[in-house]
């Protein structure tokens, strides 16, 4: 599965609602980010900046490509496969 780090995006949430003298809450904070982020996470996360003004590492699943984008990139991989294949048997050949 693949996944796409958020951290910086928590940081400069959390950064701005301190720039305009809110205190960050799960609340405030997953109503600005771009990203679904589950509740736990953002529970730590906020724990972890009241104790130490640090953002842990956050990743969430990316969200999932266009079937249209997938079977693109997988006929450029076959394509590429068969001509690693065809270099192959031509070696062989010799």
């Amino acid at each position: 599965m693949l996944t796409k780090d958020i951290s910086l995006e928590l940081e400069q949430v959390i950064t701005a609602l301190i720039a305009e003298g809110k205190e960050p809450t799960v609340a405030l904070v997953k109503s600005r980010l771009k990203t679904s982020v589950p509740i736990p996470a953002l529970i730590g996360t906020i724990k972890s900046w009241k104790s130490s003004n640090r953002i842990p590492k956050i990743e969430v699943a990316a969200a999932p490509q266009s079937e249209d984008s997938r079977i693109t990139q997988l006929e450029a991989q076959i394509l590429d496969l068969q001509s690693r294949l065809s270099a192959l048997e031509a070696k062989l050949a010799q």
